[in-house]
């Protein structure tokens, strides 16, 4: 998936509402409701102003004429939007439950976004103060972008926004193509149109951008799609030779002005069992002024007939300049099939009263010439060449000098480029993204504003039902429930487990009381630490109670037992994560604040998150733990790809399958040992597990404090929020959290590692589903769903986490046994 040497995952920046880059000046609204509430104040993540952009009237059902409209000076490739409503500290409480999206490469024509399915409508906020994403399937390129709330009912809207993409550095604005054809194979048609094709479409399309500027290339059956909802054909174009007794396929592409031309990449099917295959030649045709060039240029690639894998055509255009290009794609069988086409280029050196505005394009032509050419193609050759040869002296001598400093160089650079992917991923780390406001547990009945973007209710009646009494909806409740219990595994009800309501809303780490009794009388093993010496790097999450935050410390190393070893020199900053009671907290959760200090100070494991010191002489309280420098579990893996000639090609980071294993076996040695404790974790998940150095690996309990994870948990309305997607039936149906449901979660965490996280667990089920699930469980009338092998996974590892899923919390493994086997695999 390249577009322009990117790769469209990593193609996820923000362009500047919330940062600033956007200027004032370039958000512009149909109305306002007043000063306070101008575009200007429309940025993601703002409280200037009052709070949001505000349009002057309330806005109906089917009135389209209010806009919120960013220009972006330069074409862009978008592809995920963020909105918000206007919270203002409480004050306001508007926002948009819904919106469409209108965009413009040049001001003048405005296309609507519609999905890969033809939907227009963008599902938006469903409280003021929460961010909700939205990746933009397909992704648009453009200039100007229009958000336009949309509502069902009459009512008062206000937002906030921001786009993320990169710059468009094609310059391609439209293309002119042949409408694609249907393709009779013999069990089904396969449809080889263009499916989110922007402009005209009559028997030729005109003026538009389509599959073949998505960034997404197809695969080399083009009979499956990437698109689970695609037909077959769904990410290529294709055309039959028989249409055109000329014998090629004629497509013209326009761009934003001249440029300089140096490659044309043409992403081709070659599956000749299917009578395709990549094109035999092209002749393409350039225009730079009103007249086009009656000298074509004509590449033959090398015919395969070998190989049926999908492949780039690549067609040196020589250094011509041009605002426009007319190629004829000449067929080397019955089909051509093509799904994705990029040009390299440079912008050319014209006089600026060609240009276009901010384009920071340059003059040293003499105005009654704008025409001229700076130089001519050999001499910008000949100076690229010896550019290069003293770059390539300059390298040698550097490399020979400081190979050390350089290798360290290296490495830092390497984190900070993780850093920034882990930044502009689908989950876009804090700077960008709002946080959980409140998380109520099920042993509290405060009633919160709704925290999460995917909020739901059980769908079992207007009376709200506790998780333990879901199971009296299943008739066979009455029969089975006896047995379910008396299962021989150690278990505690909620009223024997000590909850501690933690400050980002986690009951992590909850012990049986007794447990909590031997160690009330033990003081606590950590020291006080000066706040002077933390300094603010991000907020990591936030809760009822209190907020998490990324911090560097200084001195930490003075402050530690000598049992804990760092790997940082003593006059190094130490990354730490410091948990933060709010000032305006209960005394209970002060409380439970100074329990949990007592309980994490007895935690001593190499896979366990530690308690490093604390801040409690003076408000607010602190915790300070350490924190790994490469993030959680979930984005580290997110962004790697498992090793293999795929992974090479995109040049994407690679994680081994024996390094997934060896992750693994960490995370079981973690749990090993709080069960030894009798400590039950309740929210075990790739999410909660922190990637340090050489892939180590300690577990966490942050995970549900971040609105990064707020679709990874079920709230039932005004009081829990549960992972349902990783617990195990007895804990969602009967509420009993033990060991046992730990290892539950353990085979779910598992199974998130093998996939390199890239998709939920049971995401083919919505949470409803999901719950309907634990009932098949209970009834064992082996009708229940399991998670899927995954490609990567053998057969021996797949048969730990299916014994991590056994119905009988008895027959599954311990984490002493799972622990061992892991070892076991690896050596």
């Amino acid at each position: 998936m390249v577009k322009s040497g990117l790769t469209v995952s990593v193609c996820r920046y923000p362009l500047g509402m919330s940062g600033g880059q956007i200027q004032d000046e370039d958000i512009s609204a149909s109305s306002q409701w007043s000063d306070t509430t101008a575009a200007r104040y429309g940025r993601l993540d703002f409280e200037e102003g009052d709070g949001a952009w505000c349009p002057e009237i309330t806005v109906e059902p089917d009135n389209l004429k209010e806009f919120l409209q960013i220009d972006l000076r330069s074409l862009h490739f978008i592809t995920l939007v963020g909105t918000q409503g206007r919270h203002a500290g409480g004050i306001g409480n508007e926002f948009a439950q819904m919106y469409k999206i209108k965009y413009s490469r040049d001001g003048s024509r405005w296309i609507s976004w519609r999905n890969r399915q033809g939907k227009q409508v963008i599902e938006g906020n469903r409280n003021a103060y929460d961010i909700v994403l939205k990746d933009l399937e397909p992704p648009i390129i453009a200039r100007f972008v229009r958000f336009m709330p949309v509502t069902d009912h009459s009512m008062n809207v206000c937002m906030r926004v921001e786009l993320y993409g990169c710059e468009w550095l094609d310059g391609l604005v439209s293309y002119n193509a042949p409408v694609g054809g249907r393709m009779n194979l013999p069990n089904y048609p396969v449809y080889l149109n263009d499916s989110v094709y922007d402009g005209a479409i009559i028997y030729s399309m005109t003026e538009g951008l389509g599959q073949l500027t998505d960034g997404v290339c197809g695969l080399d059956n083009f009979t499956v799609s990437h698109d689970p909802n695609g037909w077959p054909g769904y990410d290529y174009v294709g055309w039959n030779n028989e249409s055109f007794p000329n014998g090629f396929v004629e497509i013209m592409f326009e761009f934003d002005r001249i440029r300089n031309f140096t490659t044309m990449k043409v992403h081709c099917s070659n599956m000749f069992s299917r009578h395709v295959k990549a094109f035999r030649q092209v002749v393409c045709y350039f225009r730079s002024d009103s007249d086009w060039e009656t000298t074509p240029l004509s590449f033959s690639p090398v015919v395969d007939e070998k190989n049926p894998s999908a492949r780039f055509v690549i067609v040196s255009l020589a250094n011509h300049m041009a605002s426009a290009i007319k190629c004829q794609f000449y067929f080397a069988d019955a089909w051509m099939l093509f799904s994705e086409i990029t040009f390299q280029s440079d912008t050319a050196m014209y006089n600026t009263t060609l240009a276009p505005p901010n384009t920071g394009q340059t003059s040293n032509t003499p105005p009654d010439d704008p025409t001229h050419k700076v130089d001519d193609s050999n001499t910008r050759i000949l100076i690229g060449c010896l550019v290069a040869i003293i770059f390539i002296l300059v390298a040698i001598i550097v490399i020979m000098l400081w190979r050390q400093v350089w290798q360290k160089m290296l490495e830092k650079a390497s984190r900070q480029m993780l850093d920034d992917e882990l930044t502009a991923s689908l989950s876009i780390q804090s700077e960008t993204l709002g946080y959980n406001h409140s998380h109520n547990q099920s042993n509290t009945t405060n009633e919160q504003e709704p925290n999460s973007t995917y909020e739901h209710i059980f769908p079992l009646g207007s009376d709200y039902q506790e998780p333990s009494r879901l199971i009296s909806k299943l008739p066979e409740f009455s029969q089975r429930s006896e047995e379910s219990i008396q299962d021989g595994v150690p278990h505690y009800a909620e009223a024997d487990i000590v909850n501690l309501q933690g400050v980002t809303g986690s009951n992590t780490y909850a012990i049986p009381a007794v447990t909590m009794d031997l160690l009330s009388g033990k003081d606590v093993a950590v020291e006080e630490f000066p706040r002077k010496l933390l300094t603010f790097k991000e907020k990591l999450g936030e809760g009822q109670f209190g907020e998490v935050h990324l911090c560097e410390a200084e001195g930490m190393q003075e402050f530690m037992n000598k049992e804990f070893l760092f790997d940082i020199a003593e006059d190094q900053p130490v990354l730490v994560a410091v948990k933060m009671l709010r000032s305006d907290a209960n005394k209970n959760a002060r409380n439970d604040f100074l329990k949990e200090i007592k309980i994490m100070s007895r935690l001593k494991d190499p896979n366990i998150i530690r308690l490093l010191a604390v801040c409690i002489y003076s408000d607010p309280l602190c915790m300070i733990t350490e924190y790994m420098e490469n993030g959680d579990l979930n984005q580290f893996l997110s962004r790697h790809k498992p090793e293999g000639q795929l992974a090479q090609l995109s040049n994407a980071p690679t994680v081994s399958f024996s390094n997934l294993c060896y992750m693994a076996t960490q995370i079981a040695s973690g749990m090993k040992y709080l069960s030894s404790l009798n400590f039950v974790h309740r929210d075990l998940a790739t999410r909660n597990c922190l990637v340090g150095k050489k892939y180590t690996i300690k577990i966490a309990d942050f995970g549900m404090s971040r609105n990064l994870y707020s679709g990874d948990y079920y709230r039932i309305q005004g009081r829990a929020v549960l992972p349902i997607r990783w617990m195990s039936w007895e804990s969602i149906l009967l509420g009993k959290f033990t060991t046992a449901s730990d290892v539950w979660a353990f085979g779910v965490t598992l199974w998130e590692i093998l996939n390199f996280c890239k998709e939920q667990p049971y995401s083919q089920l919505t949470d409803e589903q999901v719950i309907e699930n634990t009932g098949e469980f209970f009834r064992d009338q082996k009708r229940q769903i399991y998670l899927p092998q995954p490609v990567l996974c053998p057969d021996s590892l797949y048969k730990i986490m299916l014994s991590c899923w056994r119905r009988n919390t008895k027959e599954r493994p311990s984490f002493l046994e799972i622990h061992r086997a892991l070892l076991e695999m690896q050596s």
